[in-house]
């Protein structure tokens, strides 16, 4: 397994996803659907709305975003939070 934690996006990045009409907003990162037990590199929500309830929200994967509108906020608390999930996926 591919360790691409250091490629994840910040949450609060607006990114357009291939075959997308919508943006989406990424608000967590390497998030698990607990309906199939599938780990995703995202959870995101349409954006500009955000979330409108229940099955509002959705996973993807960092290989399907074709293009980046906005780049979330990274500073120190986030570069550790990365640092420390690399290291995590590295021992897997």
């Amino acid at each position: 397994m591919k360790n691409n934690v250091r490629e994840l996006l910040p949450i609060g990045s607006v990114v357009l996803l291939k075959e997308a009409k919508k943006k989406a907003m990424i608000y967590g990162v390497k998030q698990v659907d607990k309906s199939t037990g599938i780990e995703y590199d995202y959870i995101g929500v349409v954006y500009p709305e955000g979330s409108m309830g229940d099955g509002t929200q959705f996973f993807f994967n960092h290989d399907i975003v074709d293009q980046v509108f906005f780049r979330g906020f990274e500073n120190d608390e986030r570069k550790e939070f990365i640092e420390r999930l690399s290291d995590y996926y590295d021992k897997l």
